[in-house]
Order: C-alpha cells, then structure tokens, then sequence
C-alpha cells in the first residue's frame, strides 16, 4: 500500500496517509503545529513557539476589527450624526434586518418581542407571517436579548453594541484563515502573512464596513471557522478524543453558518461536492466521508427545526445530493476495485446515478412539500448561463445587478498589486499537478494495497503525495474560486481563503522541497531559510509599501450626509398614519421600515413566491404609470388594499422615478398618497404638493436638477459640527 491516503485508527501495518510528511516535518525544530501540545510535546520551545503564534493571531483579529470600526467611523461620522442619520446608514437589506433588533429592544418584554416576530404583521401588508421562519434574523434576536440582560445599557448605546459585534467577527474570520495557513504550511509565518494579505484587499475580501447587517458578515466568519475544524480533523495523527472535538466544532461552526445566511444550502452544496470529489479519488476514508456529510445534514436540520420547520431546507439541493451519494455509495460496494479504466468508468457511472437520484428526490421533495421559494435562484441560474429564458421578472432582477455580474477583471489586478495573486496562482498549479498524480496513483492503485516496492518508494519520497487536508483546501479555492468568477457578490467566499492558501504556498514545506529538489540544491538548513526568510521578506516589502497609504486612509474624514431621505424619513414620522401602507422600491421601504416601523408592501428579503409576484406587480405597475405619467389609486388598492383602521396607502417614488412620473427637471422624492384631503404639512419649502390624475392628493419632495444628494461629504467645510 502507498502513503496516498490515510485511514485513521487502521489496525494494519501500513503507515498512515501522511506519516512521512509528518516524519520529515518534526525534523524541523522549527515546525511548531498549533496540536503538537495536544500530542505531548510540552517542551519550553514548543509551548513558547506556539503561545507567540496564538499571540500574533489574536492581535492581528483585534487589529482587522479596529481598522474597520475606524473606517466606518470616519466614512460616516457615525459618533455624531443623528439616530434617524445613523439609521438611514444602513442601506437596503440592511436596513430592514436592523430593524428587528431595533424592534425586540423596543418590546416591552423578551417574550412579547418574540411573539412580535413570530406573528409580524408589518413586513408585509395584508399578510401575518413568521420571521423567525422567513428570515434568517436569529442573530439579531440573540444580541437584542444579550443587551437587555447585560448590565451595559447605561455605557453602550444598542447601534454600538450591534455594529461592535459585527466588526468582531472580522477579528474571528482573520484568526480562522491564520489558524488554517499555520495547520496546513507548520508555521505561523504563514498565518501572518495570510492575515495581513486579508487586510491590505479589504477591498476585496469584506465590505462590511458599509454594510453591517449583511447576511454574509455574520456567516463567513463561522464558514472559515469550519474550513479550519476541516482541515484539523482531515490532519493525520490526531487521537479520538481530538477527533471528537473536531467533529462537534463542525457541527457548531456549520449550525452557525447556516442560520445567519439563507444561502447556506448552494454553499453547502459546493462544499458537498468537494467531500464527493475526494471520495472518488481516494483522498478521504469512508468514515471521514460519512462524517463530513452527517455533519452537515444534521446542521440543516437543526436549523429546519429552529426556523420552524422551514420547507426551503428539507427540498434543499444539498441534502438531496447527500441523501443520493450515501445511498448510491452503499449500494455500490465494488466501486473502488479493478483497474484504471475500469475504476473511471465505474466512477462516471457512479456519478450519473448519483447526480439522476439527487433529481429525482429533489423534484419529489420539492412536490410533497409545494416548494416554491427558491425556484428564482435556479431561474437565475438558468438566465445568467442562455440555459432558460432571458425575459423573466426574477432573473433580470438579479441580472441587473452589478453584484450578480461576472468578476470583473481590476479584482485581479487590485489582488496582484499586494502580492497575493503570483504566489496564489503558483500554488495552484503546483498543488493541481500533485493532486492530479496522486489521484491517478489512487485510481490504478489495487484495492488491497500496493506492492513493497511502492511502499519504499513511498517512505523515500519518489511517489508524489498530497495530504487529505491540503487536497481539501486545494479543491475548496477552486470550486469557490469558480463560483466568484461566475457571480462577483461570492467573491468574498473566495478570496479570504485564497489569502490562507497563497501563505501556504510561501510558507508550506512540501512546495519549497519540491522547488528546491528540481534546482538540486535542497538541503535542510536551506529549506529551512527559505521557509522563513522568503514570508518576512514580503510582510517587509507589503509594510514598506501600503503602510502610508493605510495612514492616508484612516486619516481621511468624511460625513454622512442625505438630507432629502431625512427630511423623508422625518415627514413619514410625524405626518402619516402608524398603520399607514408604503409601497416603493425594495431598497427603501426597508428604510422607511426601519426609521417610521410602518408597514411595507414588499421588502428585499426575496425567498417566497407570494413576495416576489408582489414585488413584479409593483415594479410593472411603477413603471407603466411612470411612463403614461399617471397613477392610479384603484390600482394600488387592487394589489394592497385598505387595511382595517388605516386611513391611507403611499406611494414612494425615488428620483428618476418622481423626474418622470411628475416633469422633467424635478427630481428627488415624490409621497402619493390616498388622503381625503392633502393638508399633511409642509416641513420645508422645498416640499411642495402634487396632485396626480386619479389621486385625490400628494406631497412630493423636489429639488433642483442641477443638485444631486451624496452620501458622504467631506467634514471640512460643513456648517456648524
């Protein structure tokens, strides 16, 4: 048998998958592990090596969240803006999950805030619906009761509380990929290096600065942390209590990831994917396998049972997928037997069956189940790649997001510019010629095990081998790496693990050694040099070379300023009906449901088909009356209604919409509303009414053309503080 795979706790007398890497590793007094003090070593060096480099880790956490509460700091003034200022901040999506925090901290009691959400009234007109179900907003519910019941109210206001533990987590998603370049290269140089490379692309790794609330700021943190607890559980040489461990920090890493983002099941799916992908060519063992997948079965179905049995889970591609690859794999007991060809085609085949059975269970669960929620993903999907038709409502509206586009190519060349893209790319292809070999090696490998020859040519290094946790990391930043070239909004799934990989590749010993043995001069002592020098000269060269531009940038000071949402947000508060129904575009009623606490027609939360039929009428109806320049009020009865006890419904329609529903040359926003009279109040002189055919009256808020409102502003110059 070869050392091209590991079988842990085997009873036989071959060597595990990786002993020889370990053994040539531990000859380098320098080679520290993070469990090298869980295997016994409790040596001075040891222990000092590996508290330094938990040190570094930890500091460079607490650095990433400084630099970023600082950056929104200064980008937003947020310290002295107003709180209907600090609120309108959090744009979109944002806005409106914000507001369930702002809203549990507002019940008169944790229960009643609870019941609050499970029977929400106010996120969608004329529809009673459980948010806890719907939404994926259990970490906003968890903060608001960790606020009331620590003794903080009187030190910290519930925005800093909110926004503090968001920027905390940048501090846990550095510390996972540092942990993850120090297990994978045996030094945490590297972990350094990948760390400072995730900060100096903030650009490119993270915009959580901007975009607080985000979904994905709360769950990347706990993916990485769950691609470390992988690649420690797929090390060799960990004992069962260490594996143990591993498992159950999976499983909670993965409960974590799945209930704070609702796209956790085609992350899911592509990390399912990769488990398959080593399955079949041997890298994994069969428990490691089942593990991995058991573990994210019963993460989904925790969080089926916490969102109240959410059918979106249960006719989920990934655990159809699962279901079909455990089955077909125990069917199927002679797959890993015969020869090459014989071993590849019965791996096509064992793909097609299991790919048939995912979709045939799939369109079962989804039947059984009347699921319909995510279909707009896969029409997406299906528009994005000329696979469906191009005209639909709920492709285009993802289609013409940026966001949703293709990578564009300045991301490369930003990743290039700190030295991350070379090393990156050069890693790849070495570890993709290693893992091609090595799983050729597997396939023609007899099931039984090789002849005492392999074994010596293994144990003397001339047959390649690849580690099951780097052949894990390898597939990981291509699949993702794919999926970011595919749709730019998962770029950041994919690059604060190519900053971990690419250390790897500065600072791993099996690349150096392959290096340095083609240019026949490897040695320890060389080797050893290189491992070192090469990472501290570039954290050098990157120092020399964005440190003054880093200084530049937190010296910059800007303000938020949007006094026309303001005065909006104002206007609604003080002048409209509590109940009052606002339709509008997505992006602003979240706003407005966040500043006023009014009900909302539709809002970005886009995962049910009831909301996105609701949301197509809307915009149809905005931009029909737009283009004929009339609204009428029957129309937005017909899809909204009058609710019992309110008196009116608005319309908002946004600056381009208002230039043309109204005349050219105004712009701003324009409030229609079905008001027996129009006497609302002008709060300013640059309110003015309207009044639209078949509408009895309005407000709307114009202002010149010639002036157009930023978000930002610079502090220097501004009137009064």
């Amino acid at each position: 048998m070869t050392a091209l795979r590991q079988r842990k706790g085997s009873k036989g007398k071959e060597p595990p998958l990786g002993a020889e890497f370990q053994s040539q590793q531990s000859n380098c007094c320098t080679d520290h592990h993070p469990e090298k003090i869980l295997h016994g070593d409790w040596s001075w060096g040891a222990i000092i090596w590996t508290s330094v480099g938990w040190s570094v880790s930890v500091g460079l956490g607490l650095l990433c969240c400084i630099y970023m509460a600082t950056l929104h700091e200064n980008d937003l003034w947020f310290s002295n803006i107003k709180e209907v200022e600090r609120e309108i901040s959090f744009r979109t999506e944002c806005g409106l999950y914000y507001s369930y925090y702002k809203q549990m901290l507002q019940a008169p009691s944790i229960q009643e805030g609870l019941s609050d959400l499970i029977h929400d009234n106010l996120t969608e007109s004329k529809r009673t619906i459980n948010l806890l179900q719907r939404m994926n907003i259990y970490q906003e519910v968890f903060l608001s009761v960790l606020y009331r019941l620590l003794p903080i109210q009187l030190y910290l206001e519930p925005v800093y509380f909110y926004i503090y533990t968001v920027f905390s987590l940048q501090a846990v998603y550095v510390i996972a990929l540092y942990l993850t370049a120090w297990l994978l290269s045996g030094s945490w140089l590297a972990g350094t290096l990948a760390g400072v490379w995730y900060i100096l692309n903030r650009v490119d790794t993270t915009r959580v600065e901007f975009t607080i609330s985000l979904r994905e700021n709360w769950s990347l943190p706990f993916l990485a942390l769950q691609v470390t607890a992988v690649t420690c559980y797929l090390r060799p040489q960990l004992t069962a209590l260490q594996q143990k461990v591993m498992v159950w920090l999976m499983y909670m890493t993965t409960l974590c990831f799945c209930l704070t983002w609702q796209f956790n099941q085609f992350i899911l799916l592509v990390q399912a994917l990769i488990i398959y992908a080593l399955d079949c060519v041997d890298f994994l063992t069969t428990t490691q396998v089942t593990t991995l997948y058991l573990v994210q079965v019963s993460s989904l179905l925790s969080v089926w049972l916490l969102q109240f049995c959410n059918s979106m889970i249960l006719g989920s591609l990934v655990l159809s997928f699962i279901v079909a690859a455990l089955f077909i794999k125990h069917c199927q007991s002679g797959l890993k037997t015969g020869s090459l060809l014989v071993r590849l085609g019965k791996l096509l085949l064992h793909s097609a069956l299991v790919l048939l059975l995912t979709v045939t269970i799939n369109y079962l669960a989804k039947k059984a189940l009347q699921l319909r929620s995510d279909e707009h993903i896969f029409k997406f999907i299906k528009s994005k790649f000329a696979l469906g038709p191009t005209r639909d409502f709920d492709a285009n509206l993802y289609l013409c997001e940026e966001a949703f586009g293709l990578l564009p190519l300045d991301t490369l060349e930003r990743l290039a510019g700190t030295l991350l893209l070379y090393p990156y790319i050069l890693t790849l292809l070495l570890l993709s010629g290693v893992f091609a070999l090595a799983a050729l090696h597997n396939l023609s490998r007899p099931k039984g095990g090789g002849s005492a020859e392999e074994k010596k040519g293994a144990a003397d290094g001339r047959v390649v081998a690849l580690r099951p946790d780097v052949a894990y990391n390898l597939l990981h930043t291509l699949f993702y790496g794919l999926l970011a070239f595919s749709t730019m909004r998962m770029k950041y799934i994919w690059t604060g693990h190519m900053c971990a990989v690419a250390a790897y590749g500065v600072c791993g010993k099996e690349l150096w050694t392959m290096l340095l043995s083609t240019l026949n001069c490897n040695s320890k002592v060389l080797l050893r040099l290189v491992r070192h020098a090469v990472p501290l000269l570039m954290i050098g060269c990157l120092y020399y070379k964005f440190w003054p531009k880093l200084m530049e940038e937190l010296s910059e000071l800007r303000e938020f300023y949007d006094p026309d949402t303001v005065e909006l947000m104002t206007w609604i508060s003080t002048k409209t009906p509590k109940r009052a129904v606002f339709a509008g575009s997505m992006q602003l009623l979240a706003g407005i449901k966040l500043c006023t606490g009014r009900v909302l027609t539709n809002h970005p939360h886009y995962e049910d088909k009831d909301l996105r039929e609701r949301t197509k009428q809307t915009t149809w109806r905005r931009t029909t009356h737009r283009r004929c320049g009339t609204v009428s009020t029957a129309s937005l009865r017909l899809h909204y209604g009058h609710r019992p006890g309110v008196l009116s419904n608005f319309w908002v329609w946004e600056v381009e919409e208002a230039a043309e529903a109204h005349k050219p040359g105004d712009e701003g926003f324009v409030i229609s509303g079905t008001q027996d009279n129009c006497n609302l109040g002008r709060p300013k002189s640059s309110w003015r009414l309207t009044s639209f055919a078949g509408w009895r009256g309005g407000c709307s808020c114009g202002r010149p053309a010639n002036h157009q409102t930023s978000w930002f502003s610079s502090r220097v110059g501004r009137d009064g503080p």
